[in-house]
């Protein structure tokens, strides 16, 4: 492949690459996602490769094991284009009926179609009640392509953005078009990326960086596996640009240690991306250079944290700093750095390729775009979901998730992990916002949404988290290494049925300690679904309480 060095030959390769993926009658696309992998769906790949060989339809039928589909708790999938017949529980085995009766007979394998008591049986995506109330801007991408082909990506209009915003837009307008859109960080926080942009671009120094976030370490969440394993392009394309921006010629992706097949994904798409040159010296003409390397987490909870993982980056131990060190001005090496968790980074191409007017259409007054929510729990349809904000949990949790499934009734939803808050039923119409959630106590976080039936304990769910945090922390400041451990005790004490009405007011004392004087987002969070449950389901407490004489 020839390096692309202008827009004509971006334009000569996009229509190559259109051209070759229209050849192809039909495509069946495999999920090959955490979930649907565990579950043989490469061996299920295979086995579909292996029957369209032996019709000799390999060269008119393509196969491509693909990134998450999102239905997990139904996988594993496959969808067969152009009709898009989405076929779910899938087995190896079941290869040969799909080709014999699907591709050859035109005919609906019956017993893999999705069901349920509202829409009955249905084969069509379009029909499936998961599927059809999505706005998949992001997620919609990884059931179409191959995760280490560029050429899949660049077909369906990828790169293009990168290629606007270096040949038709200086890194002001750039900028510009981001503060517009007013995407916030997908990360936890909710802070405005343009501004976050502009505070390291505006920072004085020759040398600057650009991070992907991709650690993802609290319990329950997979959205940025889903969208790195499905399309890496998109993320490192929205790095890229981010960086022109910025003026920062160096980018690090930061990833977990213990996924390869989401590290091979990653380094082919670099790989690629050099090859075309998307990445390297004078990227198309523009006299722009970037380049990006990969770097690794040491499994440690607390290295997903910005400033430890800067430090980790640097090849130290990966201990938060003080926050009053600000990592857009001195990160890296004391150099301007600016992070962003890896959705954040997939929203960018989307933005500078149709425009910040067009993306602030959608969701709420101050939550714009979609959301990558990650289902859990006591659901039916449990995976990952792309949707606007705005949407209602209601509609989150009944309409695409399917209800707990279980038969129990819904008690609350839980926003954040370990650092996140319970929403209680009563509450369930508040919209999907960053405001709104968490004016309830609930921060939407990154994502990770666990529903909760009415057997639920929550006392044993806070002691879940504080559980995990405790393991998790690093340990270098007292409010939070202490603070844990403290209210581990005295919760151990009301489960006991030995807690007293003055145990909760030390432990309301030593969560306000913490918010106040912890180094960093764990310590100063770690109360906070503690806080939560007291708040809306104080009774579960005080029934295990000594009663006063």
């Amino acid at each position: 492949m020839q390096r692309i060095s202008s827009y004509e030959d971006f334009l000569k390769l996009k229509n190559r690459v259109q051209s070759i993926m229209a050849s192809s009658e039909r495509i069946i696309s495999v999920c090959g996602g955490g979930g649907c992998s565990s579950k043989d769906g490469k061996k299920i790949a295979s086995a579909l490769k292996d029957e369209l060989g032996k019709k000799g339809l390999e060269e008119k039928i393509k196969v491509k094991l693909t990134g998450c589909h999102g239905m997990c708790s139904w996988g594993p999938s496959i969808i067969i284009y152009p009709e898009e017949i989405c076929y779910l529980k899938v087995k190896e085995k079941d290869a040969t009926e799909i080709i014999e009766e699907t591709i050859l007979r035109n005919r609906i394998v019956d017993r893999l179609v999705y069901e349920d008591e509202k829409v009955g049986k249905t084969p069509h995506l379009k029909d499936i009640p998961f599927y059809n109330r999505q706005t998949r801007l992001i997620l919609g991408y990884n059931t179409k392509i191959d995760p280490q082909s560029i050429d899949d990506y660049i077909a369906l209009g990828g790169y293009s953005a990168l290629v606007k915003a270096l040949t038709q837009m200086s890194p002001t307008d750039v900028l510009e078009e981001i503060k517009k859109s007013n995407l916030r960080g997908r990360g936890g926080g909710g802070f405005p990326a343009g501004q976050k942009w502009e505070t390291t671009r505006n920072a004085k120094s020759d040398i600057k960086y650009v991070i992907v976030n991709g650690h993802e370490g609290e319990p329950g969440a997979y959205m940025d596996r889903a969208i790195l394993g499905g399309n890496p392009h998109i993320v490192l394309e929205g790095l890229i640009i981010g960086a022109y921006a910025i003026g920062a010629r160096q980018g690090f992706i930061y990833t977990r240690h213990d996924a390869p097949d989401l590290l091979k994904n990653i380094e082919t798409a670099i790989s690629k991306a050099r090859e075309y040159g998307f990445i390297g010296k004078n990227i198309l003409g523009s006299g722009f250079d970037f380049d990006v390397e990969i770097h690794l987490d040491i499994g440690i909870f607390v290295s997903g944290e910005s400033s430890a993982l800067m430090r980790s980056i640097e090849g130290k131990i990966p201990e938060p700093r003080p926050k009053y060190i600000r990592t857009s001005v001195s990160g890296i090496y004391e150099k301007p750095s600016n992070l962003n968790n890896v959705e954040t980074w997939a929203n960018v191409p989307l933005i500078i390729e149709n425009g910040a007017e067009w993306y602030s259409k959608i969701g709420t007054e101050r939550s714009k775009g979609t959301k990558l929510i990650s289902l859990s729990g006591r659901i039916k349809n449990a995976g990952v979901i792309e949707v606007p904000f705005g949407m209602s949990l209601r509609e989150i949790v009944f309409d695409l998730g399917g209800g707990t499934g279980n038969g129990n009734d819904l008690k609350a939803v839980h926003f954040g992990s370990a650092m996140g808050g319970s929403i209680p039923k009563e509450l369930i119409d508040t919209p999907l916002d960053f405001d709104a959630c968490a004016k309830l106590g609930a921060p939407i976080g990154a994502g990770g949404l666990l529903v909760l039936d009415e057997k639920d304990d929550m006392l044993e769910l806070v002691s879940y988290f504080l559980d995990f945090l405790s393991t998790e922390s690093c340990g270098k400041c007292v409010p939070c290494r202490e603070g844990i451990r403290q209210i581990r005790k005295l919760l151990k004490k009301i489960k006991d049925g030995s807690g007293t009405y003055q145990d909760v007011e030390t432990i309301r004392e030593i969560c306000d300690v913490q918010k106040e004087a912890s180094l960093c987002a764990l310590g100063r969070t770690a109360s906070s679904p503690l806080e939560s449950a007291l708040k809306y389901f104080w009774k579960e407490f005080e029934s295990r309480l000594v009663k006063e004489k």
